[in-house]
C-alpha cells in the first residue's frame, strides 16, 4: 500500500525553501525537495497564490511585512575577532506599533477576552500615546446568555451552582462587526479563546493581527507546553491516547 503524500512541512529536515546559509542567489533545484513537499504537491495553487502578489495593495503589504520583520534583527559584534552576530530588538507589541505606522494607519481595533482587560487598558493607552484612535470591544459584548447557543446551566464555568447566577456568552462575531462597522485599519486580536478567535477571524473584514492569544496556565504563552513536551510534567501531550496505541 503505497503511503499517501500530503503537505509536510513540519517533518522536513531539508528546508530548501529557506536556503538562508547558501551562498549565492539562486534557491536549491526543486529537485533536491522530498516528496511530502509542499512545492512539489501544490505546483498550481502556489502559481494562483503568488499572483495575488502583483495586486499594488497587497504588494505593498507583503513588502512593508518584510521591511519590519528585517528591523526586528541587528548585527552586532559577536565578541569573537571580527565577527557579526544577529540579535532581536523589539517585541511583539512595539513591532505592531511600527507596522501600523508604516501602513499609514490611524484607527486601531482592539478585540479583547475580559480576563486580560488590564492588559487592554494598557495596549490601549500605549496605542493612544503613539498617535493611534483605537476602537476596542470585550468579549462579553451584548451581554447575551450563554443558553441562546444551547449551554446548559451545569455546563457553564459556574458548574452546577451556576444555577443561581447570569453567565454571559462570549461574542466574536459581535466583536469583530463592531470593529467592522468602525472602519478601523487594522485589527489586534487579545487572549480570544479557542474557537472564539476562529470565530472573529471568519467574520473580521479588516486586516488583522494577534498579539497575544488565551493560554491560561502559562501566563498566555501557549509554547511553554511545546517546551516542556519532553519534562515528566507535559510529556503526556507527546502520547497517543490509549485507543489509538
Amino acid at each position: 500500500m503505497e503511503r499517501e503524500l500530503y503537505p509536510m512541512c513540519a517533518k522536513c529536515a531539508k528546508r530548501i525553501c529557506d536556503p538562508y546559509n547558501k551562498i549565492g542567489t539562486e534557491p536549491p533545484s526543486i529537485k533536491e525537495a522530498p516528496a511530502i513537499c509542499s512545492m512539489r504537491l501544490k505546483p498550481d495553487v502556489i502559481k494562483k497564490a503568488v499572483a495575488e502578489y502583483e495586486r499594488e495593495d497587497i504588494k505593498e503589504f507583503a513588502r512593508l511585512a518584510s521591511l519590519q520583520e528585517a528591523e526586528c534583527y541587528e548585527w552586532v559584534p559577536s565578541g569573537v575577532g571580527d565577527r557579526l552576530g544577529i540579535r532581536t530588538k523589539f517585541p511583539r507589541v512595539e513591532e505592531t506599533i511600527q507596522f501600523a505606522h508604516k501602513m499609514g494607519y490611524n484607527k486601531l481595533g482592539i478585540a479583547f477576552c475580559i480576563g486580560l482587560g488590564n492588559e487592554a487598558r494598557i495596549l490601549d493607552r500605549m496605542l493612544e500615546n503613539r498617535g493611534f484612535q483605537v476602537i476596542s470591544v470585550c468579549c462579553k459584548v451584548g451581554r447575551i446568555d450563554k443558553e441562546k447557543i444551547g449551554v446548559k446551566r451545569e455546563e457553564m464555568i459556574g458548574g452546577p451552582k451556576g444555577k443561581l447566577y447570569y453567565e454571559s456568552m462570549c461574542n466574536p462575531i459581535t466583536q469583530a462587526e463592531i470593529l467592522n462597522s468602525e472602519g478601523v485599519d487594522l485589527a489586534i486580536l487579545l487572549g480570544l479563546c479557542v474557537g472564539h478567535d476562529s470565530l472573529f477571524i471568519r467574520y473580521c473584514h479588516v486586516p488583522m493581527t494577534v498579539l497575544a492569544v488565551k493560554d491560561r496556565v502559562f501566563g498566555h504563552n501557549p509554547l511553554a507546553a511545546i517546551y516542556l513536551s519532553s519534562s515528566p510534567y507535559y510529556g503526556r501531550l507527546m502520547t497517543q491516547p490509549p485507543e489509538k496505541r
